[in-house]
């Protein structure tokens, strides 16, 4: 079986373990602060905060900023629903705007149409390992002086015109098994500002900087050595894992381009893809998972159902109409490009989907 996603872990990652284990300090310690040392210097960023989820991650970034209960922030429908729940978990509003059909990323024209006085922030969305419109995100939370929050949690180490995610405003990454980079689970919040990497180092400890002293209302949401060591392993070879992704993903559009029933994913110009994620849009979606499936290749569907049409959202009421996001639920589907996959394993995925097509 060829697996929509597969972590690469190695002799390196275990004798990492290893060492933390020996030492006896396997709680946070001395690996998470190299960790964000060294992760706040790849994306450009002066200060980082590990933590134990890319959930924890954007709530404690959205605590940071002071965004909570009557005020409203912007995102995407089309993600994880950890995007927006973050925002409910602070007593705020998630108001969506539909995204851009092509990249799949939140479109600022939208953006544009929601914002209110009671507009805080925006969260756009680096979806699939492509960076949203940073340029017109940053240009309209400047006319109206609102905090931006990168979702950055499927893009570690995409750029936006020359630029890393996650350095643009306030960045939330994770390191879930499946994504770029793992530390097993664990997430990250990068920012160039002081306040609030400090804000976001208290809030993860139970709000305390001093042992027994607690300044403020915090969780317990902090990384381990056991996980920095690992993303520090990970750190070092992420640049060679997304170079994989991307040989993978040119092979695939070079193999498929002209196959009728499918749209390629399209890559923005000033954007470097990382892809997370190889999605297309597929006629007949279903039936095309179902007989990859038969073939051995496993496929993915991110996401099919929108945030706003998730149970839950519709009982607290939300009735939003998105359509680019609905009909993109609907076609989307994810195959693999990560880089276990050999050259063989990726003409094995183009012939199969070209047979699907030939007799469907």
């Amino acid at each position: 079986m060829i697996p929509i996603a597969k972590p690469l872990l190695g002799k390196e990652e275990i004798d990492a373990v290893t060492k933390v284990l020996s030492s006896g300090m396997i709680a946070q310690g001395p690996k998470v602060e190299e960790f964000e040392l060294a992760f706040s210097e790849h994306t450009g960023c002066e200060y980082a905060a590990a933590v134990n989820s890319g959930t924890a991650a954007l709530h404690i970034a959205l605590l940071a900023h002071n965004i909570g209960k009557e005020a409203e922030v912007i995102t995407s429908s089309f993600s994880f629903i950890a995007t927006a729940n973050t925002i409910l978990y602070t007593g705020a509003k998630p108001v969506f705007a539909d995204i851009n059909p092509d990249t799949y990323n939140i479109d600022p024209e939208r953006i544009q149409e929601k914002i209110t006085s009671k507009t805080k922030a925006i969260i756009p969305v680096h979806l699939y390992g492509q960076s949203a419109d940073m340029k017109a995100i940053m240009e309209i939370a400047e006319d109206h002086k609102l905090v931006v929050i990168e979702d950055a949690c499927q893009a570690h180490g995409a750029e936006c015109h020359g630029k890393k995610v996650g350095s643009f405003g306030t960045g939330a990454f994770s390191f879930y098994p499946t994504k770029n980079m793992t530390t097993s689970e664990g997430g990250i919040i990068t920012t160039d500002d002081r306040e609030i990497a400090e804000k976001s180092k208290m809030i993860r400890a139970h709000g305390s900087k001093v042992r027994y002293l607690h300044e403020m209302l915090g969780f317990n949401l902090r990384m381990t050595d056991i996980a920095a060591a690992i993303g520090l392993v990970q750190l070092e070879k992420l640049d060679g894992f997304n170079a994989a992704r991307q040989k993978n993903a040119s092979m695939l559009s070079a193999g498929l381009k002209g196959v009728s029933g499918i749209v390629l994913p399209a890559t923005k110009p000033g954007s470097t893809h990382v892809f997370h994620q190889y999605t297309i849009r597929a006629k007949k979606r279903d039936k095309l998972a179902d007989f990859l499936k038969e073939k051995g290749i496993g496929t993915g569907v991110h996401y099919p159902i929108p945030i706003h049409k998730q149970p839950y959202y519709i009982e607290l009421g939300y009735r939003d109409s998105l359509p680019i996001s609905e009909k993109a639920a609907e076609e989307v589907l994810s195959i693999p490009v990560h880089p276990a996959i050999s050259g063989d394993d990726v003409q094995k995925i183009i012939n199969e989907v070209k047979e699907f097509y030939a007799t469907a």
